[in-house]
């Protein structure tokens, strides 16, 4: 066994350990902290690389038309809030207006004010 083998059965030896010694509840939240930490640079990376063409494409993706995604996206972009993505801010218009994912896409854009306050709060993301 070479050192580098070595040393990595060492650290799986020392963490297998410390889990050991974690009830079931302690081990969910372990693994949901090291999901987050994990995805936390996707996140920002979706964050800060997006553009109307992409937002666009995960709009008709979900069942919008092409003609109501430019209309969306360009509502959404105007709004400051392409960095959270078209297709939440639509979800979230869906959910606020009780209506389906299509016709909270034309309500938005159709009336951009349908945006206000969408990412307020303490359910931020």
């Amino acid at each position: 066994m070479t050192q580098t083998q070595t040393d990595r059965a060492a650290r799986f030896e020392a963490l297998r350990g410390e889990l050991a010694q974690l009830d079931d509840e302690a081990l969910k939240e372990r693994f949901w902290a090291l999901c987050q930490q994990i995805m936390e640079p996707v996140v920002e990376l979706a964050r800060t690389h997006t553009s109307p063409s992409i937002e666009r494409s995960v709009l008709l993706r979900m069942g919008i038309d092409s003609v109501t995604t430019h209309a969306v996206v360009e509502n959404v972009r105007q709004a400051g809030l392409l960095g959270k993505g078209a297709g939440h801010a639509v979800l979230r218009a869906s959910q606020r207006l009780g209506l389906d994912i299509p016709a909270a896409a034309k309500a938005v854009a159709d009336n951009p004010s349908v945006l206000e306050g969408l990412f307020e709060g303490k359910d931020n993301e």
